[in-house]
């Protein structure tokens, strides 16, 4: 059984403005696109990781799935209830290596659908604009605003999905033969400063 944000609640969202509106329109079509890009894919295309030493993207997928069961909602509550009187727990951003070893891709990207919109229905319940320049204690960074971290997942969701498409260009890598030297997205996988002419 597939959990989503219900499809009414979407459009509504969809609708408003403000940064919450904004952040939550980036963060609900997160799941589609992983649904999209990933579910049935051959596993020639998904084994290969983003760059030397990276993730592939189950990899990618699974430290979702952390981040939806340890981070963004657990951060804002904490920021709500504690204010910078308790800094947040520390991210374990490898938690899914071992845990998800063995798990079908498939099944990894409907775990996060369904940890995705249960979050979304919490955030809707939980946050305001006027919550937004709350601060928290991060752990390494300091205090930060719950405007900032909200941001920062929006934006966390943007650069794993690029990571995913880097795994996958990386898995042909060989097969595109002189065509490499076109494709950027295959350059950066080892030198993150080149660019594709």
């Amino acid at each position: 059984m597939r959990l989503d944000v219900p499809r009414r609640w979407w459009l509504t969202r969809l609708m408003e403005t403000g940064f919450i509106a904004e952040t939550t329109a980036v963060l609900m079509r997160t799941p589609a696109v992983l649904r999209s890009l990933l579910v049935g894919l051959p596993e020639a295309w998904t084994n290969a990781p983003d760059a030397t030493d990276g993730w592939r993207p189950r990899d990618v997928v699974g430290h979702l799935i952390t981040g939806e069961g340890t981070d963004w909602i657990m951060r804002t509550r904490r920021i709500l209830e504690q204010g910078t009187s308790v800094p947040f727990d520390r991210f374990d951003r490898a938690a899914m290596l071992d845990r998800d070893a063995g798990v079908p891709l498939d099944e990894l990207v409907e775990r996060f659908a369904a940890l995705r919109a249960e979050n979304l229905a919490a955030l809707d319940d939980l946050v305001t604009d006027a919550d937004l320049d709350r601060r928290g204690l991060h752990p390494s960074l300091g205090e930060v605003t719950l405007r900032e971290l909200l941001a920062t997942w929006a934006v966390h969701d943007l650069d794993h999905i690029g990571q995913i498409y880097a795994g996958l260009a990386g898995s042909h890598d060989t097969e595109v033969g002189p065509w490499k030297a076109y494709l950027g997205i295959l350059l950066r996988r080892e030198d993150p400063s080149a660019v594709a002419g």
